[in-house]
Protein backbone atom coordinates (compact mmCIF):
# COMPACT_ATOMS: atom_id res chain seq x y z
CA UNK A 1 0.00 0.00 0.00
CA UNK A 2 2.58 2.22 0.97
CA UNK A 3 4.62 2.02 -2.46
CA UNK A 4 1.25 2.44 -4.13
CA UNK A 5 0.75 5.70 -2.70
CA UNK A 6 4.37 6.94 -3.48
CA UNK A 7 3.83 6.06 -7.15
CA UNK A 8 0.63 7.42 -7.20
CA UNK A 9 2.35 10.59 -5.62
CA UNK A 10 5.38 10.41 -8.12
CA UNK A 11 3.09 10.29 -11.29
CA UNK A 12 0.55 13.20 -10.10
CA UNK A 13 3.07 15.77 -8.95
CA UNK A 14 6.02 14.71 -11.44
CA UNK A 15 8.39 17.91 -11.67
CA UNK A 16 7.64 18.88 -7.69
CA UNK A 17 8.94 14.60 -6.92
CA UNK A 18 11.71 15.21 -9.16
CA UNK A 19 12.64 18.93 -7.72
CA UNK A 20 12.23 16.84 -3.66
CA UNK A 21 14.73 13.88 -5.28
CA UNK A 22 17.45 16.88 -6.36
CA UNK A 23 17.28 18.27 -3.30
CA UNK A 24 17.48 15.64 -0.97
CA UNK A 25 20.53 14.17 -3.20
CA UNK A 26 22.81 17.54 -2.90
CA UNK A 27 21.75 17.37 1.09
CA UNK A 28 23.44 13.63 1.45
CA UNK A 29 26.67 14.63 -0.87
CA UNK A 30 27.23 17.62 0.89
CA UNK A 31 26.97 15.82 4.30
CA UNK A 32 29.35 13.19 2.81
CA UNK A 33 31.75 16.03 1.71
CA UNK A 34 31.88 17.36 4.98
CA UNK A 35 32.39 13.99 7.04
CA UNK A 36 35.28 13.14 4.61
CA UNK A 37 36.72 16.82 5.02
CA UNK A 38 36.34 16.60 8.91
CA UNK A 39 37.85 12.50 8.97
CA UNK A 40 40.98 14.44 6.54
CA UNK A 41 41.59 17.42 9.27
CA UNK A 42 41.20 14.67 12.24
CA UNK A 43 44.05 12.19 10.19
CA UNK A 44 46.24 15.20 9.94
CA UNK A 45 45.84 16.15 13.10
CA UNK A 46 46.79 12.92 14.54
CA UNK A 47 49.40 12.14 12.27
CA UNK A 48 52.83 13.05 13.70
CA UNK A 49 54.23 12.62 10.37
CA UNK A 50 52.53 15.83 9.27
CA UNK A 51 52.76 17.76 11.99
CA UNK A 52 56.67 17.08 12.70
CA UNK A 53 56.03 16.75 16.59
CA UNK A 54 56.88 19.29 19.35
CA UNK A 55 54.62 22.38 19.97
CA UNK A 56 56.42 24.63 17.09
CA UNK A 57 56.87 24.25 13.21
CA UNK A 58 59.37 26.37 12.06
CA UNK A 59 58.76 26.79 7.95
CA UNK A 60 60.36 28.37 5.06
CA UNK A 61 59.13 32.49 4.65
CA UNK A 62 56.27 32.98 2.25
CA UNK A 63 55.66 29.48 1.84
CA UNK A 64 51.48 28.74 1.17
CA UNK A 65 50.86 26.25 4.01
CA UNK A 66 47.66 25.56 2.32
CA UNK A 67 49.91 24.48 -1.14
CA UNK A 68 51.83 22.32 1.04
CA UNK A 69 49.19 20.42 2.62
CA UNK A 70 47.40 20.21 -0.94
CA UNK A 71 50.54 19.15 -2.32
CA UNK A 72 50.67 22.08 -5.16
CA UNK A 73 53.17 22.54 -7.16
CA UNK A 74 54.27 25.63 -5.27
CA UNK A 75 55.22 23.11 -2.52
CA UNK A 76 57.80 20.92 -4.05
CA UNK A 77 61.02 22.97 -4.13
CA UNK A 78 60.81 25.01 -0.75
CA UNK A 79 63.64 24.61 1.82
CA UNK A 80 65.19 26.71 4.48
CA UNK A 81 68.82 28.25 3.53
CA UNK A 82 71.58 27.92 6.01
CA UNK A 83 68.96 25.22 8.28
CA UNK A 84 72.23 24.09 10.27
CA UNK A 85 73.55 27.40 10.93
CA UNK A 86 69.65 28.40 11.83
CA UNK A 87 69.65 25.06 13.72
CA UNK A 88 73.18 25.66 16.06
CA UNK A 89 72.91 29.41 16.48
CA UNK A 90 68.97 30.02 16.36
CA UNK A 91 66.77 27.09 17.82
CA UNK A 92 69.57 25.07 19.26
CA UNK A 93 71.66 27.86 20.88
CA UNK A 94 72.52 28.24 25.19
CA UNK A 95 70.74 31.29 24.62
CA UNK A 96 67.46 29.71 24.18
CA UNK A 97 67.72 26.51 26.67
CA UNK A 98 65.75 28.22 29.23
CA UNK A 99 62.37 28.53 26.79
CA UNK A 100 63.23 25.68 23.61
CA UNK A 101 63.82 22.19 24.99
CA UNK A 102 64.05 20.09 21.40
CA UNK A 103 64.63 20.89 18.11
CA UNK A 104 63.96 18.14 15.00
CA UNK A 105 65.04 19.10 11.71
CA UNK A 106 63.25 17.33 9.10
CA UNK A 107 62.45 17.24 5.18
CA UNK A 108 59.67 15.56 4.01
CA UNK A 109 58.29 14.00 0.57
CA UNK A 110 61.36 15.43 -1.51
CA UNK A 111 61.44 14.07 -5.36
CA UNK A 112 64.75 12.86 -5.61
CA UNK A 113 65.82 10.37 -8.14
CA UNK A 114 67.29 6.80 -7.49
CA UNK A 115 69.66 5.56 -10.42
CA UNK A 116 70.47 1.85 -10.84
CA UNK A 117 73.40 0.16 -11.80
CA UNK A 118 72.28 -0.30 -15.20
CA UNK A 119 71.69 3.39 -15.72
CA UNK A 120 67.75 3.57 -14.85
CA UNK A 121 66.64 6.27 -13.29
CA UNK A 122 63.42 5.84 -10.47
CA UNK A 123 61.19 8.92 -9.08
CA UNK A 124 60.99 8.90 -5.63
CA UNK A 125 59.95 10.53 -2.73
CA UNK A 126 62.50 10.91 0.36
CA UNK A 127 62.49 12.31 3.81
CA UNK A 128 65.55 13.35 5.74
CA UNK A 129 65.61 13.47 9.89
CA UNK A 130 68.28 13.21 12.62
CA UNK A 131 66.86 10.18 14.50
CA UNK A 132 67.90 11.38 18.29
CA UNK A 133 66.20 15.31 17.82
CA UNK A 134 63.07 13.55 16.12
CA UNK A 135 62.83 11.36 19.37
CA UNK A 136 63.31 14.33 21.57
CA UNK A 137 60.19 16.29 19.78
CA UNK A 138 58.13 12.59 20.63
CA UNK A 139 58.14 12.11 16.43
CA UNK A 140 60.07 9.24 16.31
CA UNK A 141 58.23 6.45 14.15
CA UNK A 142 57.82 2.97 15.35
CA UNK A 143 60.99 1.08 14.20
CA UNK A 144 60.02 -2.42 13.65
CA UNK A 145 63.32 -4.09 13.18
CA UNK A 146 66.66 -2.86 13.63
CA UNK A 147 67.98 0.24 15.49
CA UNK A 148 67.57 3.77 14.39
CA UNK A 149 70.37 6.14 15.83
CA UNK A 150 72.72 8.75 14.86
CA UNK A 151 75.70 8.79 12.30
CA UNK A 152 78.49 11.01 12.12
CA UNK A 153 76.86 12.51 9.38
CA UNK A 154 73.97 13.88 11.58
CA UNK A 155 76.37 14.46 14.25
CA UNK A 156 78.54 17.07 12.19
CA UNK A 157 74.95 18.40 11.08
CA UNK A 158 73.50 19.47 14.99
CA UNK A 159 76.64 19.92 16.03
CA UNK A 160 80.18 20.05 14.48
CA UNK A 161 83.65 20.13 15.94
CA UNK A 162 85.28 23.58 15.40
CA UNK A 163 87.61 21.74 12.73
CA UNK A 164 84.95 20.22 11.02
CA UNK A 165 83.02 23.97 11.10
CA UNK A 166 85.68 25.65 9.65
CA UNK A 167 86.27 23.57 6.97
CA UNK A 168 83.01 22.86 6.13
CA UNK A 169 82.44 26.81 5.33
CA UNK A 170 86.41 28.06 4.45
CA UNK A 171 86.95 25.98 1.76
CA UNK A 172 87.71 27.19 -1.68
CA UNK A 173 85.31 27.19 -4.56
CA UNK A 174 85.61 26.43 -8.48
CA UNK A 175 84.02 29.29 -10.98
CA UNK A 176 80.65 28.14 -11.64
CA UNK A 177 79.32 27.74 -15.61
CA UNK A 178 77.19 30.86 -15.38
CA UNK A 179 80.98 32.74 -15.68
CA UNK A 180 81.87 33.55 -19.41
CA UNK A 181 85.19 35.16 -18.20
CA UNK A 182 87.06 33.00 -16.02
CA UNK A 183 90.16 35.21 -15.79
CA UNK A 184 88.45 37.76 -13.61
CA UNK A 185 87.99 34.86 -11.23
CA UNK A 186 89.68 35.67 -7.67
CA UNK A 187 89.15 33.67 -4.67
CA UNK A 188 91.17 34.68 -1.17
CA UNK A 189 91.54 34.00 2.48
CA UNK A 190 92.27 37.34 4.51
CA UNK A 191 93.19 38.04 8.08
CA UNK A 192 93.70 41.32 9.96
CA UNK A 193 96.01 41.85 13.25
CA UNK A 194 95.71 44.76 15.57
CA UNK A 195 98.65 45.44 18.04
CA UNK A 196 97.29 45.68 21.24
CA UNK A 197 97.77 49.74 21.50
CA UNK A 198 95.61 49.75 18.42
CA UNK A 199 98.47 51.78 16.65
CA UNK A 200 99.64 49.12 14.52
CA UNK A 201 97.77 46.54 12.24
CA UNK A 202 98.66 44.12 9.43
CA UNK A 203 96.41 42.97 6.92
CA UNK A 204 97.54 39.69 5.38
CA UNK A 205 96.06 38.05 1.66
CA UNK A 206 96.57 34.76 0.62
CA UNK A 207 95.24 35.20 -2.85
CA UNK A 208 94.13 32.97 -5.89
CA UNK A 209 93.64 34.81 -9.26
CA UNK A 210 92.69 33.89 -12.94
CA UNK A 211 90.94 30.72 -14.18
CA UNK A 212 91.60 28.01 -12.23
CA UNK A 213 90.11 25.36 -14.51
CA UNK A 214 93.58 26.02 -17.03
CA UNK A 215 97.02 26.77 -16.48
CA UNK A 216 96.16 30.68 -16.93
CA UNK A 217 96.20 30.86 -12.83
CA UNK A 218 98.59 31.54 -9.97
CA UNK A 219 98.64 32.59 -6.42
CA UNK A 220 100.07 35.98 -4.66
CA UNK A 221 100.77 36.47 -0.83
CA UNK A 222 99.76 40.10 -0.09
CA UNK A 223 100.66 41.89 3.45
CA UNK A 224 100.72 45.61 4.20
CA UNK A 225 101.86 46.46 7.74
CA UNK A 226 100.55 50.21 8.68
CA UNK A 227 101.41 52.47 11.62
CA UNK A 228 98.47 55.14 12.32
CA UNK A 229 99.53 58.37 11.27
CA UNK A 230 102.47 56.75 9.42
CA UNK A 231 103.77 54.89 6.62
CA UNK A 232 102.80 51.80 4.88
CA UNK A 233 104.28 49.28 3.53
CA UNK A 234 103.63 46.68 1.53
CA UNK A 235 105.15 43.07 0.56
CA UNK A 236 104.14 40.77 -2.24
CA UNK A 237 105.35 37.23 -3.42
CA UNK A 238 103.67 35.82 -6.60
CA UNK A 239 103.41 31.76 -6.30
CA UNK A 240 103.38 29.62 -9.29
CA UNK A 241 100.32 27.34 -9.52
CA UNK A 242 102.61 24.28 -9.61
CA UNK A 243 103.26 25.87 -5.96
CA UNK A 244 99.88 26.35 -4.83
CA UNK A 245 97.39 24.05 -3.48
CA UNK A 246 93.44 24.46 -2.33
CA UNK A 247 90.71 22.33 -2.07
CA UNK A 248 87.00 22.46 -2.50
CA UNK A 249 86.72 20.03 0.34
CA UNK A 250 88.66 21.98 3.37
CA UNK A 251 90.33 25.23 3.38
CA UNK A 252 93.72 24.24 3.85
CA UNK A 253 95.76 26.90 1.66
CA UNK A 254 99.15 26.13 0.32
CA UNK A 255 101.63 28.72 -1.36
CA UNK A 256 104.83 26.94 -1.62
CA UNK A 257 106.26 27.15 2.19
CA UNK A 258 103.51 29.87 3.41
CA UNK A 259 100.24 28.46 4.15
CA UNK A 260 97.00 28.42 6.31
CA UNK A 261 96.28 25.18 7.53
CA UNK A 262 93.29 24.35 10.24
CA UNK A 263 94.26 23.07 13.27
CA UNK A 264 92.39 19.91 14.75
CA UNK A 265 90.87 22.40 17.25
CA UNK A 266 89.82 24.47 14.76
CA UNK A 267 91.98 27.60 14.99
CA UNK A 268 94.18 28.64 12.30
CA UNK A 269 97.56 28.22 11.70
CA UNK A 270 99.30 31.12 9.42
CA UNK A 271 102.69 31.31 7.96
CA UNK A 272 103.69 33.48 5.05
CA UNK A 273 106.55 35.68 3.67
CA UNK A 274 106.77 38.23 1.52
CA UNK A 275 109.50 40.74 -0.30
CA UNK A 276 108.80 44.37 0.23
CA UNK A 277 107.52 46.07 -2.94
CA UNK A 278 109.14 49.08 -5.20
CA UNK A 279 112.45 47.94 -4.63
CA UNK A 280 112.38 48.41 -0.95
CA UNK A 281 114.37 45.72 0.00
CA UNK A 282 112.57 44.78 3.35
CA UNK A 283 111.26 41.46 3.95
CA UNK A 284 108.17 40.40 6.11
CA UNK A 285 107.37 37.03 7.69
CA UNK A 286 103.97 36.17 10.07
CA UNK A 287 103.93 32.77 11.99
CA UNK A 288 100.64 33.17 13.74
CA UNK A 289 97.72 31.12 15.53
CA UNK A 290 94.31 32.71 14.58
CA UNK A 291 91.91 31.56 17.64
CA UNK A 292 88.29 32.55 16.31
CA UNK A 293 85.64 33.12 19.20
CA UNK A 294 83.07 30.49 19.78
CA UNK A 295 79.73 31.11 17.79
CA UNK A 296 81.15 34.23 16.31
CA UNK A 297 81.17 33.56 12.56
CA UNK A 298 79.04 34.37 9.38
CA UNK A 299 77.94 31.25 7.79
CA UNK A 300 78.46 32.61 4.28
CA UNK A 301 75.89 33.80 0.88
CA UNK A 302 76.67 33.85 -2.23
CA UNK A 303 74.82 35.63 -5.21
CA UNK A 304 74.88 35.57 -8.67
CA UNK A 305 73.35 36.86 -12.06
CA UNK A 306 74.05 37.15 -15.33
CA UNK A 307 77.46 35.76 -15.15
CA UNK A 308 78.68 37.84 -11.90
CA UNK A 309 79.77 35.52 -8.99
CA UNK A 310 80.46 37.18 -5.52
CA UNK A 311 80.76 34.70 -2.18
CA UNK A 312 81.85 35.57 0.96
CA UNK A 313 82.23 33.92 4.79
CA UNK A 314 83.40 35.07 7.93
CA UNK A 315 84.82 31.85 9.80
CA UNK A 316 86.41 34.06 12.36
CA UNK A 317 84.70 37.08 12.97
CA UNK A 318 85.86 37.88 16.23
CA UNK A 319 89.17 36.24 17.27
CA UNK A 320 93.04 36.57 18.83
CA UNK A 321 96.27 35.99 17.37
CA UNK A 322 99.06 35.03 19.08
CA UNK A 323 102.55 34.74 17.63
CA UNK A 324 105.42 36.81 16.04
CA UNK A 325 105.56 39.28 13.29
CA UNK A 326 109.15 40.13 11.88
CA UNK A 327 110.00 42.84 9.86
CA UNK A 328 113.66 42.99 8.23
CA UNK A 329 114.68 40.40 10.80
CA UNK A 330 113.11 42.54 13.91
CA UNK A 331 110.44 40.28 15.72
CA UNK A 332 107.56 41.30 17.67
CA UNK A 333 105.57 38.76 20.06
CA UNK A 334 101.89 38.92 19.77
CA UNK A 335 99.65 37.64 22.24
CA UNK A 336 95.98 37.35 22.04
CA UNK A 337 95.91 40.72 19.84
CA UNK A 338 92.72 41.12 18.00
CA UNK A 339 91.97 39.54 15.24
CA UNK A 340 89.47 38.97 11.96
CA UNK A 341 89.98 36.47 9.37
CA UNK A 342 87.14 36.08 6.17
CA UNK A 343 86.97 34.22 2.72
CA UNK A 344 85.90 35.75 -0.50
CA UNK A 345 85.49 34.22 -3.86
CA UNK A 346 83.85 35.29 -7.76
CA UNK A 347 84.44 37.34 -10.19
CA UNK A 348 85.79 40.95 -8.59
CA UNK A 349 86.82 42.74 -11.74
CA UNK A 350 85.55 46.26 -11.59
CA UNK A 351 83.82 45.04 -8.51
CA UNK A 352 83.09 47.89 -5.31
CA UNK A 353 82.03 47.45 -2.06
CA UNK A 354 81.51 49.09 1.42
CA UNK A 355 82.01 46.75 3.98
CA UNK A 356 83.69 47.02 8.07
CA UNK A 357 83.65 44.58 11.29
CA UNK A 358 84.77 45.56 14.28
CA UNK A 359 84.10 44.82 18.37
CA UNK A 360 81.97 46.92 20.19
CA UNK A 361 81.79 46.16 23.60
CA UNK A 362 80.48 42.67 24.07
CA UNK A 363 79.02 42.62 20.66
CA UNK A 364 80.80 42.31 17.18
CA UNK A 365 79.34 43.19 13.94
CA UNK A 366 79.57 43.07 10.22
CA UNK A 367 78.37 44.91 7.47
CA UNK A 368 78.62 44.84 4.05
CA UNK A 369 77.12 46.02 0.10
CA UNK A 370 78.67 44.36 -2.86
CA UNK A 371 78.69 47.22 -6.29
CA UNK A 372 79.10 44.87 -9.03
CA UNK A 373 80.68 46.49 -12.35
CA UNK A 374 77.78 46.59 -14.31
CA UNK A 375 76.96 50.46 -13.24
CA UNK A 376 72.98 50.13 -14.36
CA UNK A 377 72.54 47.61 -11.24
CA UNK A 378 70.48 48.96 -8.33
CA UNK A 379 71.98 49.48 -4.85
CA UNK A 380 71.69 47.02 -2.95
CA UNK A 381 70.89 47.41 0.88
CA UNK A 382 73.65 47.33 3.62
CA UNK A 383 73.41 43.81 5.20
CA UNK A 384 74.36 44.63 9.41
CA UNK A 385 75.36 41.00 11.10
CA UNK A 386 75.22 41.64 14.76
CA UNK A 387 76.72 38.53 17.37
CA UNK A 388 77.76 38.05 21.00
CA UNK A 389 79.20 35.63 22.94
CA UNK A 390 75.99 33.45 22.43
CA UNK A 391 76.19 33.92 18.79
CA UNK A 392 73.87 35.12 16.32
CA UNK A 393 71.93 38.00 17.88
CA UNK A 394 69.88 40.24 15.09
CA UNK A 395 70.76 41.29 11.59
CA UNK A 396 69.85 44.78 10.51
CA UNK A 397 69.29 46.03 6.87
CA UNK A 398 70.11 49.91 6.67
CA UNK A 399 68.98 51.77 3.60
CA UNK A 400 72.22 53.64 3.04
CA UNK A 401 76.03 54.47 4.96
CA UNK A 402 76.09 58.01 5.47
CA UNK A 403 79.80 59.63 4.89
CA UNK A 404 81.50 62.20 6.08
CA UNK A 405 84.68 62.88 3.96
CA UNK A 406 86.83 65.00 6.30
CA UNK A 407 89.94 63.63 5.78
CA UNK A 408 92.66 64.03 3.31
CA UNK A 409 95.44 61.52 1.80
CA UNK A 410 98.14 61.75 -0.30
CA UNK A 411 98.06 59.61 -3.97
CA UNK A 412 99.95 59.45 -6.99
CA UNK A 413 97.40 61.51 -8.68
CA UNK A 414 97.50 63.95 -5.87
CA UNK A 415 94.87 64.62 -2.81
CA UNK A 416 91.86 62.57 -2.33
CA UNK A 417 89.63 63.30 0.19
CA UNK A 418 88.37 60.38 2.12
CA UNK A 419 86.04 59.50 4.76
CA UNK A 420 86.10 60.85 8.29
CA UNK A 421 82.93 59.60 10.21
CA UNK A 422 80.63 57.51 8.95
CA UNK A 423 77.02 56.34 10.48
CA UNK A 424 74.24 54.22 9.25
CA UNK A 425 70.62 52.88 11.33
CA UNK A 426 68.15 50.70 10.84
CA UNK A 427 64.81 49.51 12.65
CA UNK A 428 63.35 46.14 12.56
CA UNK A 429 60.10 46.22 14.56
CA UNK A 430 60.55 47.06 17.95
CA UNK A 431 64.77 46.53 17.49
CA UNK A 432 66.81 49.37 16.66
CA UNK A 433 70.52 49.81 15.64
CA UNK A 434 72.43 53.03 15.40
CA UNK A 435 76.36 52.71 14.23
CA UNK A 436 78.77 55.89 14.56
CA UNK A 437 82.05 54.95 13.27
CA UNK A 438 85.19 57.15 13.63
CA UNK A 439 88.02 57.06 11.39
CA UNK A 440 91.47 57.48 12.70
CA UNK A 441 93.82 56.58 10.25
CA UNK A 442 92.94 55.68 6.12
CA UNK A 443 94.96 54.22 2.96
CA UNK A 444 93.67 55.05 0.20
CA UNK A 445 94.99 52.43 -2.95
CA UNK A 446 94.87 52.70 -6.40
CA UNK A 447 93.21 49.62 -7.72
CA UNK A 448 93.98 50.10 -11.49
CA UNK A 449 96.65 47.78 -13.17
CA UNK A 450 100.26 49.52 -13.21
CA UNK A 451 100.49 50.60 -16.64
CA UNK A 452 104.70 49.42 -16.73
CA UNK A 453 103.83 46.14 -15.00
CA UNK A 454 100.83 45.36 -15.37
CA UNK A 455 100.53 44.59 -11.86
CA UNK A 456 98.40 46.40 -8.90
CA UNK A 457 99.05 47.36 -5.39
CA UNK A 458 95.69 46.12 -3.45
CA UNK A 459 95.74 43.17 -2.10
CA UNK A 460 92.67 43.41 -1.35
CA UNK A 461 90.22 46.05 -3.03
CA UNK A 462 90.67 44.35 -6.51
CA UNK A 463 93.25 41.66 -6.70
CA UNK A 464 93.08 41.46 -10.32
CA UNK A 465 93.09 45.31 -11.14
CA UNK A 466 90.47 47.03 -13.44
CA UNK A 467 89.42 50.31 -14.50
CA UNK A 468 86.57 51.81 -12.44
CA UNK A 469 84.76 54.50 -11.80
CA UNK A 470 86.17 55.06 -8.24
CA UNK A 471 89.51 53.31 -8.48
CA UNK A 472 90.94 54.31 -5.03
CA UNK A 473 90.49 51.32 -2.30
CA UNK A 474 90.12 52.86 0.76
CA UNK A 475 91.19 50.71 3.95
CA UNK A 476 90.07 52.26 7.47
CA UNK A 477 90.95 51.94 11.07
CA UNK A 478 88.58 53.32 13.25
CA UNK A 479 86.37 53.30 16.95
CA UNK A 480 82.62 52.64 16.94
CA UNK A 481 80.16 53.39 18.88
CA UNK A 482 76.54 51.09 18.76
CA UNK A 483 73.48 52.00 20.11
CA UNK A 484 69.55 51.15 20.59
CA UNK A 485 67.09 48.28 21.90
CA UNK A 486 67.32 44.65 21.32
CA UNK A 487 64.55 42.36 22.28
CA UNK A 488 63.39 45.78 24.90
CA UNK A 489 67.21 45.70 26.08
CA UNK A 490 69.65 48.68 25.53
CA UNK A 491 72.02 47.91 22.64
CA UNK A 492 75.51 49.91 23.64
CA UNK A 493 78.58 49.34 22.94
CA UNK A 494 82.20 50.38 21.73
CA UNK A 495 85.84 49.37 20.10
CA UNK A 496 87.79 49.00 17.64
CA UNK A 497 87.26 48.12 13.68
CA UNK A 498 88.64 48.29 10.05
CA UNK A 499 86.16 49.45 7.13
CA UNK A 500 86.43 49.51 3.49
CA UNK A 501 85.30 51.36 0.59
CA UNK A 502 85.97 53.72 -2.76
CA UNK A 503 86.45 56.89 -4.06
Amino acid sequence: MIVQLALRNITYRPWRSVLLFFGFGVGVAVMIVLLSIGEALLSQARNEKLVGGGTITVLPEGLDIEVMKTGGIGGLFFSIDHASFLYQQVLATPRYKGEIAAVAPQIEGRLLYARTADGQEFPVHASGEIPASTKAVGAAPEIVDGTWDNDDGDRRWVSPAPFELRNGIDHFHMPSDSVANRDTWAEWHYFNVLSPDTRRWAFISFIVGGDVTSTKWGGQIGITLREQGGATRRFATNVNRSRVRFSTTDADLVFGDSHVFVLPDGDYEVRAAAREENGGGGRVSVAIRVHPAPYAYFPGVAMGSGGFVSGYTVPALRASATGTLCVDNQCEQLSDAQSYHDHNWGVWRGVTWDWGASRAGEYTFLYGRVYPGDTTASIPPVLVYLVDSLGFRAVFRPKNISYEDGRTVMTSSGALRVPSRARFEDARGDDTLRVEITVEDAIATDTRPRRRTGETEAERGDPLGSEKAHPYFIQMKGTVRISGRLDGEVLSGTGTGFFETYR
